[in-house]
């Protein structure tokens, strides 16, 4: 990372190419917490570390794309890899077809405003 100049990196260098996750759909909201204890992250990339390391407390999408200073399609990307080799879990929120989906509870809407007010 450079001050002046940002990234470095590109973030279609960091997800080979790919826009669209290996697996998982990861809304905004869905949560997600890590599963490994670290024997799996041999070979991971730098930003799959990061994720992992953040996720050891449930967080959402959003808020994780926020926190690695990442574009969210690059997170959902990475997300996705590490949702198939079985590195992490996602909580997606309840939906219902006739409804739409569910509002989260009024404690988590809370919650990621004052994560956001403290960026």
């Amino acid at each position: 990372m450079d001050s002046d100049a940002g990234p470095v990196v590109r973030p279609y260098a960091v997800t080979g190419g790919r826009a669209k996750p290996a697996a998982g759909a990861f809304d905004l909201v869905a949560f997600v917490v890590s599963r490994a204890d670290g024997a799996g992250e041999v070979g991971l990339l730098p930003e799959q570390r990061s994720i992992l390391s953040r996720t050891r407390e449930p967080v959402s999408v959003a808020e994780l794309a926020s926190h690695l200073d990442l574009a969210l399609g690059v997170v959902r990307v990475l997300l996705g890899d590490l949702l198939q080799q079985g590195l992490i879990e996602m909580h997606e929120p309840e939906y219902d077809q006739s409804v739409g989906p569910q509002r989260p509870d009024d404690r988590i809407l809370k919650a990621v405003v004052n994560g956001l007010r403290a960026l």
